[in-house]
């Protein structure tokens, strides 16, 4: 099955075929540099994330860009709260977003540009577009003729004359159509601006900024342009305007990916509303792998609910998921000899089975929820495998668990999933550990001894303590058990 994509400027599934055959060119829209980064704006990181690595996965090479939004009003506001320099901020907050990438595994984009870095870029391309006559001057400040463009609004569906109807923003007098938008803005003593051909001090436009970095670090044509749903209008369609107008070339991106929102009860989670939760805060109540898991289980373009307990529920399935890539290390590093004429062809169809299900999946528009309960299904019939009480382990059964290992992680990450989660034993006192495998040879004992009552009543108290026991085939497991959320929890929260 060839990938299939949504396009949001055709409002329809289309064929992915890059201009140039193997290279994708990629440009996503990033954070505005004011405050840490919360759950809203990490989705949005974590799914274009995917969408890349599935695209490196097909064997396509993915020149990735992301920007940073480093001067407005809004920095400048906030910088003055924190009593530092807006320069200072901005990189105060994107070296903490790059952080918080780095933690929840998401891949380094090829280029990270900032405003700041591409003024000079940004004021050409303004010079060109008022020698073409798309832009014009207006007392210091620029603005893009919308009447100019005969295109406006063919990624949003609205039109201008519905849109002039509409307004209800007060016309500014320096504008010539109430739609008209900024592509450089006059300012009065900032402690940073600009010199520009119209102004002693200004900075740009918040659209003009896209469009001049994605056709500087990549080219007048891109492959994908992604960001969030709520860019659609007004920010993506002047990218549009402004980007066609300059280079003369169409489409100024071939696919337009638009990821879903994230909700908190009902309502979209912003800075303004104040109902969001910072991804640090988040990382300190979970796994990394946890909150990527849940965001994963809807796909990209759907709205998404966020809640304390259902990230949790996520952590359990992912612990599931991390048992099996223990258990199968667990064989595949063991000291055996012997080997068996069994091929396990059976076994092999399996893998090709949910290898290929996987596969069709995410070729469906980069269906990451479909994805996910096959990488579930798959860890099923893995354990199944293990499991069975009839089974031999040797150098056979070694190599054909290893096959199973290799086609595991390579879908995890696909899915950007580390499944380190074992990590957490070791992080715990050694004593416990070893207090836990002495009941546990206790426990053995008494079921040796035929005292299944005492041997349940040591499982059901470990639990109560917040130790998992599972008795398998192969031997007894325990795990530290996952802990609920209650609703007052997340009230408060």
């Amino acid at each position: 099955m060839l990938l299939e994509v949504y396009n949001t400027l055709s409002g329809k599934r289309e064929k992915f075929t890059p201009e140039n055959l193997g290279i994708v060119n990629m440009y996503v829209c990033g954070l505005t540099v004011q405050n840490f980064s919360h759950i809203g704006h990490i989705r949005s990181a974590i799914n274009y994330d995917v969408i890349r690595r599935y695209l490196e996965y097909k064997g396509y090479e993915v020149n990735y860009v992301q920007n940073f939004t480093d001067i407005n009003k809004k920095i400048v506001r906030r910088a003055l709260e924190e009593e530092i320099s807006s320069e200072e901020l901005a990189e105060k907050y994107k070296q903490a977003y790059l952080e918080d990438l780095e933690a929840l595994n998401v891949k380094k984009a090829d280029n990270y540009c900032s405003v700041s870095d591409n003024i000079s870029e940004i004021i050409e391309v303004i010079e060109t577009l008022i020698e073409k006559g798309y832009a014009y001057e207006s007392e210091g400040n620029v603005y893009f003729s919308v009447e100019k463009f005969d295109d406006y609004g063919k990624l949003s569906g609205r039109k201008i004359e519905d849109m002039e109807a509409g307004a209800r923003i007060k016309v500014e007098e320096s504008k010539r159509h109430p739609m008209d938008f900024a592509l450089w803005k006059k300012v009065k003593d900032q402690e940073r601006s600009w010199e520009s051909p119209w102004c002693k001090e200004g900075w740009p436009g918040w659209h003009i900024e896209c469009s001049a970095m994605s056709m500087n670090y990549l080219d007048t044509q891109i492959d994908i342009h992604g960001g969030g749903t709520d860019l659609i209008f007004p920010h993506h369609e002047n990218e549009i305007a402004q980007s066609e107008a300059y280079s003369g070339k169409k489409p100024f991106a071939k696919y337009w990916l638009h990821n879903g929102t994230v909700n908190l009860k009902g309502e979209k989670m912003s800075k303004s509303l104040g109902n969001f939760y910072t991804t640090r805060e988040l990382l300190k109540k979970f796994q990394p792998d946890s909150l990527k898991y849940f965001l994963l289980t809807k796909h990209y373009r759907s709205p998404i609910d966020f809640s304390l307990k259902e990230v949790k529920k996520s952590e359990k399935n992912l612990l599931k998921l991390n048992k099996t890539k223990n258990k199968m290390a667990e064989i595949i590093n063991q000291d055996v000899t012997g080997s068996s004429n069994n091929n396990f062809k059976e076994f092999k169809d399996q893998l090709k089975k949910h290898k290929n299900a996987f596969e069709k999946a995410m070729d469906n528009d980069f269906n990451t929820a479909q994805a996910i309960g096959v990488l579930n299904e798959l860890s099923s019939d893995i354990n199944g495998f293990i499991n069975d009480s009839d089974l031999v382990i040797n150098k056979a059964t070694q190599s054909i668990i290893k096959e199973s290992y290799d086609l595991f992680n390579k879908l995890t990450d696909v899915l950007g999933l580390k499944l380190n989660l074992e990590t957490d034993k070791k992080e715990n006192p050694q004593l416990v550990n070893d207090l836990v495998d002495y009941i546990l040879e206790i426990r053995k004992q008494a079921r040796e001894n035929k005292n299944y009552e005492k041997a349940d009543q040591i499982r059901d108290d470990l639990k109560e303590m917040g130790i998992e026991v599972n008795d398998g085939p192969h031997g007894v497991e325990w795990d530290f058990a996952i802990e609920n959320y209650s609703e007052e929890e997340e009230d408060e929260s």
